[in-house]
């Protein structure tokens, strides 16, 4: 049966199974959402399979420890048929309804288990990469316990201490078949990453493709460690006053209050060595000159490009552009404007961020509305669809703090007003793409529409207004020498 395939990159020749391995407790399912969340944020259609749910769904009331015994044989039935249901529902996923990546989340401790599921995989035409977790702190495995196990539906209303101790049984009931995966050995020919210890020490084997490369250099960025992210736009621009997308203006005056603002909330925070991220443009570096202390310009932080379209308003847009404006409300995703950009490609930009914000402790990112908006779909896991139309207003900061299974977000209002830049979504839009969906919306556009007209004179006009601090850090993508052409402004959507 052929693979039907979804809009998007397709990063791999053939659908792929992700199989995690290790002993309960050990973080598999942590990875597997937070693995899972990071692939559709970046365009790849992946599903999680935990085969935990299917085993509940079978067995309406857990008992006790006494199910997950290797010697109780009418329970060992059970949990194989739902490994099987599950792996049934993958084949459906990725055959039939566009995934490129399943993930089998379950203990898949012994080779027998891991055998059978090469069998499937084998007989689909499907890629395999294991990820086995790795951890005998016993302070992390009673962290994870109690934070996440003890809340499943396996344990409700029942006495922490009581929950706690068979939940402990339930991993010895694994231990003494517990198979780990041998690079040098039994498993040699497999590809997988053993992560060791919440990622103190990693052992990779055999990665044989893009996608493989991809999920472990993820693994490798991600920690566990309490931080805290902010997300915030830059402060009111003169272009928000008029209406106009792209360009490189400055702060308004309520602009240049809520950068002061800003700084006063960030002072009441009390934060352990802050980072303080901003894009190449005028309106955030302006904002965080204010918070007196040193911050790094991200050239993959600047706006959305607009293309043909800077320096617009959208009803100029409207009357100059009719097609392009209308093909735009239809999905504003997947559209790229003549000369410019579009949300996915937004997304590919951002992927280095991501991968840094994973890797840091307390960060603000001072950025523009689009680009927040794709940050914070990553976060909060929202789809493609949703990502355009999240309200991320001016003057208002996002606080971020990152969950067992997510990310918990507040919103807090610093009291300066601002004009409001929301665009909501039109009824064309909530129709869905029509006919007239075409030419720019995967691929570069090439029109004989004239070029985007120059942004800047100088980069010393733009030096001089923005007045960047020597001790600002200037990150190594940023070219010694800008000019005019390669010095670009970028809009606000």
């Amino acid at each position: 049966m052929p693979f039907k395939t979804a809009c998007g990159p397709q990063l791999a020749n053939s659908p792929t199974v992700i199989v995690m391995v290790g002993l309960p407790a050990r973080g598999k399912t942590y990875i597997s959402k937070k693995l899972t969340r990071y692939l559709n944020w970046a365009g790849v259609p992946t599903k999680v399979f935990n085969v935990g749910e299917y085993r509940r769904e079978a067995v309406k009331q857990y008992s006790s420890y006494e199910f997950f015994r290797p010697d109780n044989e009418v329970a060992m039935k059970v949990r194989k048929q739902c490994a099987l249901a599950a792996l049934t529902d993958v084949e459906v996923y990725l055959k039939e309804e566009g995934g490129q990546i399943a993930v089998f989340d379950a203990t898949n401790t012994t080779r027998d288990r891991r055998d059978m599921i090469l069998s499937f995989v084998k007989e689909n035409g499907f890629k395999v990469f294991f990820i086995e977790s790795v951890c005998d702190d016993p302070n992390v495995i009673a962290t994870n316990i109690m934070e996440v196990k003890l809340s499943c539906p396996d344990y409700q209303g029942c006495n922490a201490n009581d929950a706690m101790e068979d939940f402990l049984k339930r991993i010895s009931c694994y231990k003494n078949s517990y198979q780990p995966l041998e690079p040098d050995g039994y498993d040699k020919d497999l590809s997988f990453i053993k992560v060791i210890d919440v990622g103190r020490q990693f052992l990779v084997n055999r990665v044989q493709d893009h996608i493989q490369s991809k999920i472990v250099y993820y693994l490798m960025n991600i920690h566990v460690q309490p931080r805290t992210i902010y997300l915030c736009r830059h402060g009111e621009s003169e272009y928000n006053i008029k209406g106009r997308i792209g360009g490189d203006s400055g702060l308004s005056s309520r602009g240049k209050k809520f950068a002061m603002a800003l700084s006063k909330f960030l002072d009441e925070q009390n934060l352990k060595d802050l980072k303080v991220w901003t894009s190449q443009l005028k309106r955030t570096i302006q904002t965080a000159e204010a918070l007196k202390m040193p911050y790094e310009q991200w050239k993959a932080l600047n706006e959305i490009d607009a293309g043909v379209c800077e320096d617009m308003t959208y009803e100029e847009i409207k009357e100059k552009f009719p097609e392009e404006y209308e093909l735009r409300e239809q999905d504003k995703y997947y559209y790229r404007y003549p000369s410019g950009e579009s949300y996915q490609d937004l997304v590919q930009r951002l992927e280095p961020v991501i991968m840094e914000l994973e890797r840091q402790g307390n960060v603000l990112v001072v950025c523009h509305q689009a680009v927040m908006r794709c940050l914070l779909a990553y976060f909060l896991d929202k789809s493609a669809d949703e990502m355009p139309y999240l309200k991320c207003p001016l003057h208002t900061v996002l606080k971020l703090t990152p969950v067992a299974y997510g990310c918990k977000v507040e919103s807090v209002f610093l009291n300066v007003e601002a004009v409001n830049t929301h665009r909501d979504r039109t009824e064309e839009g909530k129709k869905g793409p029509s006919p007239l969906m075409r030419r720019n919306s995967i691929t570069p556009f090439a029109s004989p529409e004239p070029l985007k007209k120059p942004r800047m004179g100088s980069f010393d006009e733009f030096s001089a207004s923005s007045s960047v601090d020597a001790s600002v850090s200037m990150p190594s993508e940023m070219p010694t020498s800008l000019s005019a052409q390669n010095v670009r402004e970028l809009p606000v959507l």
